[in-house]
């Protein structure tokens, strides 16, 4: 038995970019539906008002280090949640892959915290991304 925790970030309307953006970061493979050719297949299963049907229903992007999840929220929905109430982070000891990462995550985002040695000895640094997903960095020294 195996259990594994994905992270899964829901936006609104700019699902597609969002991944276009995370795959031109991190590499990978993308698998992903539109509720429009989710319906097509499944003999229209789960309705949608026309305007959703280019919007990603289900999106995966699979990379050697993690699983990133990304979907849309149906205009059906009223009561969707932001993006900034949940926080990714990504560590390690690779500092040359990890700073190219935050160097790409924080065109056009917010840094919260400068990507800088912290007081327990690792470089540490947070920013909000162009889409409203908020990540932290924490790069142990090489070993």
């Amino acid at each position: 038995m195996t259990v594994k925790l994905t992270s899964y970030v829901n936006l609104n309307g700019n699902a597609a970019q969002a991944l276009d953006f995370y795959q031109s970061i991190f590499g990978g493979t993308v698998d992903s539906d539109t509720f429009g050719g989710f319906n097509e297949k499944s003999g229209n299963a789960m309705p949608v008002p026309p305007e959703d049907n280019d919007k990603i229903m289900h999106a995966t992007l699979t990379t050697d280090n993690f699983e990133l999840m990304v979907s849309d929220y149906p205009s059906s929905w009223t009561d969707t949640p932001s993006v900034s109430n949940i926080t990714l982070t990504l560590n390690g000891d690779d500092e040359s892959v990890l700073r190219g990462y935050w160097d790409k995550l924080i065109v056009d985002g917010t840094i919260q915290q400068p990507l800088e040695v912290a007081e327990w000895g690792d470089m540490f640094g947070s920013v909000t991304d162009k889409f409203g997903v908020s990540w932290m960095f924490d790069i142990a020294p090489s070993k």
